[in-house]
C-alpha cells in the first residue's frame, strides 16, 4: 500500500467515525483586531493584505444559496452564473471562471484547508457542489501575497470556507442543542432546510450534525424569461469533533466531513449555454465528499511552539450520460468526435497532509510571529476525454514570518515546490519553483492611519489538463505582482461612539509563460497584464445608523508580443453601497445598490446595470420567540432584466427571500 493512500485510508475512517473538532487552545500571542460591532462587515485595515472576511452574522443575513453568491460582494471578486451550483464560476481580479472552464487554476478554494474545484473540465463550471448553510466563515486573499502558506499559482486569489463547530451552537456551554433553519424563494420556488445538531457534554468535548437540502425550480430573469433549463435540488450534510485536552487544554484535535449530491436529468451538457444546444443533453450526476483531520499542540511553557498537522482528503466525482438524440449534430460525421466528451466520468481525489509551527519571540526590539511548514500533495485524476488521467504528486515547503518594529510591520515570505506529474498513457515530468514576496505596513501611531505595499512572484506548475502537449509540461505560468495603498481606522471621527474604516488598494499583476488561454483563432495567448483599484469602507454610529461601500475598478491586457487587446475575462467596474439602521439586537434593516458600469472594453459590451436590494431581519430577545430569527430579503427590487459583464445567462428578476431560525 502507497503512502498517500495510507493517508487518505486513516483519513476516512477517523472522519467517518469520529467527526469534526475545533480547537480550543488559543495562541499566546495575537495580533490586534479592529472589531466594527455595528457594521455589517469589518475592513481589515490591520493587515497590508487584501483581505476579506465573511463570518455568520453576514452570510445568514444575505441568504446566499450558493457559496459564489457569499463572496461575490468582496471588491474584485465577481461572478459567472453564481446563483445556481451549475455552470457557475468565481472569478478574481480577471482570472478563475471563463465562459469555458469553471477554474483556469490561478484561483484557488480550500473547505477546512482541503483543496477543491480546480479541475479544468470542459463546460461543466467550477464543481463547487456544496452549500453555504454548512459553513461559518469564508475569507477571501485577492492577488498573491498572502497565499504562500496555502499553494503555489494563486495568481487571482484564494477561498478558504470553515465549516460550523458544536461551540458555535451551543455556545460553549454543555448539553444538547437544536437549531432548524427554513429559508424559502418566490423566484423558482427555492425552498432550503438545514437542521444542526450540536452536543457538548463536557466543556471540552462536542460534536456536531448538519443537513441541508436545497431545491429549486426554474428561475426567471427581470422580462419572466426562464434562466436554465431545469431545477435542481443538493442535499448536503456534514459532522464533525472537537476534543481539547492536557492541564491546559493545549491539545486539540478536530475532524469534520461534510458530502454533497447532485442530480440533474436531461440537462445541457454545456452548462455555460453558450453553445446553442451543439453538445445536447446529459444524465450528470455529482458527488463531492471532503474529510479533515487536525491535530495541534499550542505549549504552554513557550512561544516558541504551536504546533498544527492537517490531513485532509478531497474526493469530487462527475459522471455524464449522453441521451441518445438530443444533439442537433447527433448523425453527423461531426458527433461521433463529441460522444466521448458527453459521455466521460470525471473523477479527482486530492490528498493533502501540511506540518506548520508557529513560533513568537523577539530578537532585539524586533517581534516575529514565524510561521514555518512542510506540505505533501497527491493529486490522482481519472482518464476521460478532454481531461487526461493521471497524478501530480507535489511536496513543498514554506516559511513567512511577520516581524514588528514599533508601527512597522515587514512580512517576507517564501515557498519551494518540487512536483511529479504525468500518467500511465503520458509521459512523467519534474517541476520545481522557488517562489515569494514580501509586504510591509506602517501605522503613524494613534492617528488610525497606516500605510502598506508588496510584491510578490509565483509560478503556476504544469498540471495535468496540458499533459497531451510535452511542449506545456515543463513550462511554468508566472506572475509578478506589485500593489500599495493605504488605510484609516479610529473611533469617535465625527461624533461620541462612531467608527470609521476605509481602505484603498492598487494593484499589478503580469503574466507570462501562459499555457491556459487562446484566442478565438486558436492563437496562444503568452503574456498578460492586470491592474486596478480596490475600495473598502464602512462607517457606524452609535444609534445604529451605519454605511458599507466597496467598490473594483480594472483593467486587463492581452500583452502577448505582436499580439494586443483587452483581457477576455476583465469584469466591469462595480460599486457597492449599503445603508442601514439597527435598533438593539432585535431590528435590522438595510438597503443596498450595485451598480455595474458599461463595459465596453470587451468582445461583447455590457451596458451599465443598478439593482437594489433589501433586507430586513428581526430577533427577538425574550418572550415565546425569543432566541428565533426572521430575515425578509427582496433581491433585484425593481426587477430589472438584465445579464452580468462576464456571465452567460440573465441574473434572476425579483426574488422575494424569507428565512425562519431557531436554536432549541
Amino acid at each position: 500500500m502507497t503512502a498517500h493512500v495510507r493517508l487518505r485510508a486513516a483519513l476516512l475512517a477517523s472522519a467517518a467515525t469520529c467527526v469534526s473538532l475545533p480547537a480550543f487552545a488559543q495562541e499566546t500571542f495575537e495580533l490586534d483586531t479592529v472589531l466594527l460591532a455595528e457594521s455589517k462587515r469589518e475592513v481589515q485595515t490591520d493587515t497590508a493584505i487584501a483581505e476579506t472576511e465573511i463570518d455568520r452574522e453576514e452570510m445568514d443575513d444575505r441568504q446566499a444559496g450558493t457559496i459564489a453568491e457569499l463572496v461575490e460582494t468582496v471588491p474584485g471578486v465577481n461572478l459567472i452564473n453564481g446563483n445556481t451550483p451549475q455552470g457557475s464560476g468565481i472569478n478574481i481580479r480577471g482570472f478563475g471562471a471563463n465562459g469555458t472552464y469553471g477554474t483556469d487554476q490561478k484561483v484557488a478554494i480550500q473547505l477546512d484547508g482541503a483543496n477543491v474545484g480546480s479541475e479544468e473540465l470542459y463546460r461543466i463550471g467550477t464543481q463547487l457542489y456544496t452549500d453555504p448553510e454548512l459553513y461559518k466563515q469564508v475569507s477571501v486573499i485577492r492577488g498573491i501575497a498572502g497565499t504562500f502558506e496555502y499553494g503555489s499559482g494563486i495568481i487571482g486569489g484564494l477561498i478558504r470556507a470553515e465549516t460550523k463547530d458544536a461551540i458555535d451552537i451551543t455556545g460553549d456551554e454543555t448539553g444538547f442543542k437544536l437549531r432548524q433553519t427554513i429559508q424559502y424563494g418566490t423566484n423558482g420556488a427555492q425552498l432550503a432546510s438545514s437542521t444542526i445538531a450540536a452536543w457538548q457534554p463536557t466543556e471540552n468535548f462536542g460534536v456536531i450534525g448538519n443537513y441541508t437540502y436545497r431545491m429549486q425550480d426554474i428561475p426567471v430573469d427581470g422580462s419572466g424569461a426562464p434562466i436554465t433549463t431545469q431545477g435542481y435540488a443538493l442535499p448536503s450534510y456534514s459532522v464533525g469533533m472537537l476534543y481539547t485536552f492536557g492541564n491546559a487544554n493545549e491539545h486539540s484535535i478536530r475532524a469534520t466531513y461534510s458530502d454533497t449530491n447532485s442530480t440533474e436529468l436531461d440537462t445541457p451538457y454545456d452548462s455555460f449555454a453558450t453553445t446553442g444546444g451543439m453538445f445536447g443533453n446529459v444524465d450528470r450526476t455529482v458527488h463531492s465528499r471532503t474529510a479533515t483531520l487536525r491535530y495541534e499542540y499550542d505549549s504552554p511553557t513557550t512561544d516558541l511552539i504551536n504546533f498544527s498537522a492537517d490531513l485532509s482528503y478531497a474526493d469530487q466525482q462527475i459522471d455524464s450520460a449522453y441521451v441518445a438524440g438530443s444533439s442537433p449534430l447527433e448523425g453527423t460525421p461531426t458527433f461521433p468526435f463529441l460522444q466521448p466528451l458527453v459521455d466521460a466520468d470525471h473523477r479527482y481525489e486530492t490528498t493533502k497532509l501540511t506540518l506548520k509551527n508557529q513560533s513568537l519571540f523577539a530578537t532585539g526590539m524586533i517581534q516575529h510571529d514565524l510561521r514555518i511548514g512542510a506540505e505533501y500533495i497527491f493529486k490522482e485524476r481519472l482518464d476521460a476525454s478532454s481531461a487526461p488521467g493521471g497524478t501530480d504528486r507535489r511536496i513543498a515547503v514554506f516559511a513567512v514570518d511577520d516581524m514588528t518594529w514599533g508601527g512597522l510591520t515587514f512580512t517576507p515570505a517564501v515557498r519551494y515546490e518540487t512536483q511529479r506529474v504525468g500518467g500511465p498513457a503520458y509521459a512523467y515530468y519534474t517541476n520545481d519553483a522557488f517562489m515569494g514576496g514580501a509586504t510591509a505596513r506602517y501605522e503613524f501611531g494613534n492617528s488610525g492611519f497606516a500605510v502598506f505595499a508588496s510584491a510578490a512572484y509565483t509560478e503556476n506548475l504544469p498540471i495535468m489538463d496540458d499533459l497531451t502537449n510535452p511542449a506545456y509540461m515543463t513550462q511554468s505560468e508566472k506572475a509578478v505582482s506589485y500593489e500599495a495603498g493605504l488605510s484609516f481606522d479610529r473611533g469617535s471621527v465625527f461624533q461620541d461612539g462612531d467608527q470609521l474604516s476605509l481602505k484603498a488598494n492598487v494593484y499589478r499583476t503580469n503574466v507570462r509563460d501562459i499555457t491556459s488561454y487562446t484566442t478565438a483563432t486558436a492563437a496562444p495567448i503568452t503574456n498578460a497584464m492586470f491592474y486596478g483599484v480596490e475600495l473598502e469602507g464602512s462607517y457606524s454610529m452609535a444609534s445604529g445608523f451605519y454605511t458599507d461601500v466597496n467598490a473594483n475598478f480594472s483593467r486587463g491586457m492581452d500583452t502577448t508580443p505582436g499580439a494586443g487587446g483587452n483581457w477576455a475575462g476583465t469584469p466591469a467596474d462595480q460599486l457597492r453601497v449599503t445603508v442601514g439602521k439597527r435598533w438593539g439586537e432585535e431590528y435590522d434593516l438595510s438597503w443596498e445598490a450595485v451598480y455595474d458600469f458599461a463595459m465596453n472594453r470587451a468582445t461583447t459590451p455590457t451596458p451599465a446595470s443598478l439593482v437594489h436590494n433589501l433586507r430586513a431581519s428581526y430577533a427577538p430577545q425574550d418572550g415565546f420567540f425569543g432566541g428565533a430569527e426572521f430575515r425578509l430579503g427582496v433581491e433585484n427590487l425593481f426587477d430589472l432584466n438584465y445579464t452580468p459583464h462576464l456571465a452567460t445567462r440573465a441574473a434572476p428578476g425579483r426574488t422575494f427571500k424569507f428565512t425562519v431560525a431557531k436554536t432549541f
